[in-house]
């Protein structure tokens, strides 16, 4: 490596204490990068699990943050079953260690196996986010989140930017954005950012922030943020998209964190994040459709599909008529119900044996 850089003559000192070859390769290169203004990138070779792209609508019960510059917090972070694990360049990772933490995200990206996790990135607020997207997008990344999202020209940046170096580096297959809506002046224009992009997957709200911004202190009963929640949600569904919740930020209050999961999925949210792994459990079981949502939407979907083979242009459940968007809504709910092996893929076929 430090010939790769044009070192000649180094006293090099290398603290290990375990690391893996990506870690240490990481720690070099940054060190190497503060003594020199060079472009060139010292890339180890690929992980050999196949990077898979992921679609639009993918369930997003849960994503986990994780510093970029902790590369001991992502090494096995899959088997803890996230739907996302989000490598973060922002908030979590001091000024002066945001360099590190790009070319360690980098080497992880290239490195570790993300399970079935999407393969989530959070940047730094713009511009500086747009340098960011350099070291990612040719490492397979599959969503971008954009902090501190206030208007859609943020994200038309950002997509122009992403498209660009797909473009330059041949990549196939789509990369996702998620915009975190994070003051007032965003949730002012939350529509036009959740519709600016068929790249935008769905809107998160960042609670911490947005609370900061009106001047009040987060509560637990949330009604400090009852306006910009409704307003992401009634914004994301509008467009077609996701809702995702801020983090629940008290890692040891678990009934807390249940209520939070449950009032944030009875608002209309799909998922959320959190912060640590002990968190994930308690996201997912709360998302998932319990048995009496299961039994309902079975019955729409059966009353919907009778309503075919008959020819009718209504959907009739006993006396009470049901309209489009209830009868999309329990499909949703079977769809899940189906992917999380709550029920069986031909619950259907079953019903005539």
């Amino acid at each position: 490596m430090l010939g790769f850089y044009g070192f000649v003559h180094a006293k090099v000192t290398l603290i290990d204490s375990g690391a893996l070859s990506w870690v240490i390769a990481a720690r070099i290169e940054a060190a190497a990068r503060e003594l020199i203004d060079t472009e060139k990138t010292y890339l180890l070779p690929r992980n050999a699990n196949v990077i898979q792209p992921t679609a639009m609508d993918r369930r997003r019960f849960s994503r986990l943050y994780l510093p970029g510059n902790s590369p001991s917090l992502m090494i096995n972070a899959f088997l803890h079953g996230p739907d996302g694990l989000i490598l973060d360049l922002e908030d979590s990772v001091a000024p002066d260690k945001k360099p590190e933490a790009r070319v360690l995200v980098r080497n992880a990206l290239r490195a570790l196996d993300f399970g079935n996790a999407e393969r989530m990135v959070r940047i730094n607020q713009l511009p500086a986010g747009l340098e960011d997207l350099n070291w990612l997008i040719p490492q397979g990344v599959n969503l971008v989140l954009l902090p501190k999202c206030e208007s859609a020209d943020q994200i038309l940046s950002i997509t122009g930017r992403i498209e660009d170096i797909k473009q330059r580096e041949a990549i196939d297959g789509p990369v996702w954005i998620m915009p975190i809506i994070e003051s007032a002046k965003g949730v002012g224009k939350v529509y036009e950012i959740a519709s600016a992009s068929q790249n935008v997957v769905a809107l998160a709200i960042g609670l911490e922030d947005y609370t900061a911004d009106l001047g009040v202190r987060r509560t637990g009963e949330g009604a400090e943020s009852l306006f910009a929640r409704s307003a992401l949600v009634n914004a994301a569904k509008a467009a077609g998209i996701q809702a995702i919740d801020s983090v629940f930020s008290d890692v040891d209050d678990m009934e807390g964190l249940r209520n939070t999961v449950k009032r944030s999925r009875a608002m209309g949210f799909d998922g959320m994040g959190c912060i640590h792994p002990r968190q994930i459990p308690v996201i997912h079981e709360n998302y998932t459709p319990d048995a009496e949502e299961i039994d309902k939407a079975k019955k729409i979907v059966i009353a919907f599909i009778e309503a075919q083979q008959k020819g009718l242009g209504v959907v009739a459940l006993g006396s009470k008529m049901i309209d489009p968007p209830v009868v999309k809504r329990a499909q949703k709910t079977i769809a899940q119900a189906i992917e999380l092996s709550i029920i069986d893929n031909n619950w259907y076929e079953t019903l005539s044996l």
